[in-house]
């Protein structure tokens, strides 16, 4: 049930970013729902591939090349979701960082108290 709470979540958060940012677009509320999905299953799954092979440059760059596997990660899952578009690598690397932010403040809303 939280999973599905936090898929909402972010699909909330992204019908929110493409209404302010220039250069992303999506269609309705169910692509952006299929989009916080994909995300979801790129972040589960190519993420971690991603990270294992750019780590040199991950450490080089002191984590700040984890910022370029997010925008990958939202380029991927533009060219997955047929009603999300985003216009270039600037605009889905703000995408990301913007998102990563409001996922952490609707995700913080879920915590249990233990």
């Amino acid at each position: 049930m939280k999973t599905f709470l936090k898929i909402l979540l972010t699909a909330v958060a992204v019908i929110v970013l493409a209404n302010i940012l220039p250069g992303v677009a999506i269609s309705g509320y169910i692509s952006a729902i299929i989009v916080a999905f994909v995300i979801a299953l790129l972040n589960m799954f190519v993420r971690p591939l991603l990270i294992f092979f750019t780590l040199p440059a991950t450490l080089v760059t002191f984590g700040l090349f984890i910022f370029v596997i997010n925008a990958v990660i939202i380029l991927l899952a533009d060219k997955l979701v047929d009603g999300f578009a985003v216009s270039g690598f600037w605009a889905a690397l703000f995408f990301s960082i913007l998102l990563s932010f409001f996922r952490s403040a609707l995700f913080s809303l879920l915590k249990d108290d233990k």
